[in-house]
């Protein structure tokens, strides 16, 4: 699922000031049950819906540790400069954020904001998704293909390819995910657990050849949070037998569940999906952000059907606050799960810190157009 706060970046304010008078109820499409998804063309872009998000998280094994690391794409549709023609008005934002975990020290991030045609770029296409040098493609070879990523800081840099070993997995109904009872309420939610990773990674200057395995999620929406939801936990995890554990749950203010999803791939493949009732979080240790202030279950027990897993963090302090294109704040990193499954994969909690906004909105149900 992912995941933050949509507004415009600071940089985009004057043009948006320019166009207050411009301004229009923007319309954008709901999500709906039945739609079917076409591969590669929905791996790429949906300039018309309000929010989107490619995400790649992963574990990278190196001789010394195990690594996290995560790089997510952003499309947000902030419905501000829809009459303008210029070919840079404030239309699509695009912004990125990169983080890397390492055992013995805390998160270190990096982030990037613009505006499509201004520094971002994505194609509608196939996944193709980029500001400056940073960029998340899919490319085919034959009868095979890989997804690559690129990206450059002054804290670390990366450049991998990942190699799928199993089909995509459409979550919820066939790619349509609810996010809550209300209608409308849900997101278009494509999965690719269990990619092989290799490439180059450089940190403290030094580059080093790397190999993992990685999650892709690629999710698309006009409304996600529901009247009274502040955030979210979410759990993708590559089993340790093959098979792939997706799990989420929307909270409140004082952190009762709304609404509860989970999918289980077992390694033959075989496919289970656990409705609401069948799923629930118990928080079991705390680990409190000397930043922040915010409190966040690090560990967490999450039952769904007969099975039952618990996180263990690879280091507590995998906070996340960037700034653009607005602060927001969240937990994000690399977790092992023991239990009655076994892996290694992240987990991402927001809402923590203060109440989520999405596309530049409280936590409530928009109309869909």
């Amino acid at each position: 699922m992912r995941r933050r706060s949509f507004l415009a970046t600071p940089l985009l304010l004057p043009a948006l000031a320019s166009s207050a008078s411009a301004r229009q109820a923007v319309a954008y499409p709901p999500v709906t049950r039945g739609h079917h998804l076409v591969f590669p063309r929905d791996h790429g872009a949906h300039p018309e819906f309000r929010t989107e998000w490619w995400y790649v998280t992963g574990a990278l094994d190196t001789p010394q540790q195990d690594i996290g690391f995560q790089l997510t794409f952003f499309r947000s549709r902030p419905g501000t400069a829809e009459n303008l023609h210029s070919p840079i008005a404030a239309r699509q934002i695009v912004f990125a954020h990169a983080a890397l975990s390492l055992p013995g020290d805390r998160l270190r991030h990096s982030e990037r904001a613009a505006r499509a045609n201004l520094g971002a770029r994505f194609s509608s296409l196939d996944c193709d998704v980029g500001i400056g040098a940073w960029r998340m493609f899919r490319q085919a070879r034959g009868a095979d293909e890989e997804l690559r990523l690129q990206m450059q800081s002054p804290q670390f840099s990366w450049e991998l390819t990942l190699s799928p070993t199993q089909a995509l997995l459409l979550q919820g109904d066939q790619g349509y995910s609810p996010k809550g009872h209300a209608p409308g309420l849900a997101s278009y939610y494509v999965s690719w657990p269990q990619l092989q990773v290799a490439g180059t990674l450089v940190y403290a200057g030094r580059q080093q050849m790397v190999s993992g395995r990685a999650w892709f999620d690629h999710e698309w929406s006009t409304a996600l949070l529901g009247e009274g939801a502040v955030g979210w936990d979410w759990l993708g995890i590559n089993l340790a037998d093959g098979g792939a554990l997706m799990a989420f749950r929307m909270r409140d203010a004082v952190g009762a569940t709304l609404y509860a999803h989970a999918a289980w791939r077992d390694a033959g493949g075989r496919l289970r999906q656990f409705a609401p009732d069948s799923v629930r979080f118990t928080p079991l240790r705390g680990w409190s952000s000397p930043r922040s202030g915010a409190t966040y279950p690090v560990q967490i027990e999450i039952s769904f059907g007969e099975q039952s897993v618990r996180t263990l963090p690879l280091l507590d302090d995998q906070e996340l606050a960037a700034s653009r294109p607005t602060p927001v704040v969240y937990w994000e990193g690399l977790v092992r799960i023991e239990g009655s499954l076994s892996g290694r994969g992240y987990l991402e909690m927001t809402g923590y810190a203060e109440r989520l906004r999405v596309a530049g909105h409280s936590a409530r149900l928009p109309a869909a157009g």
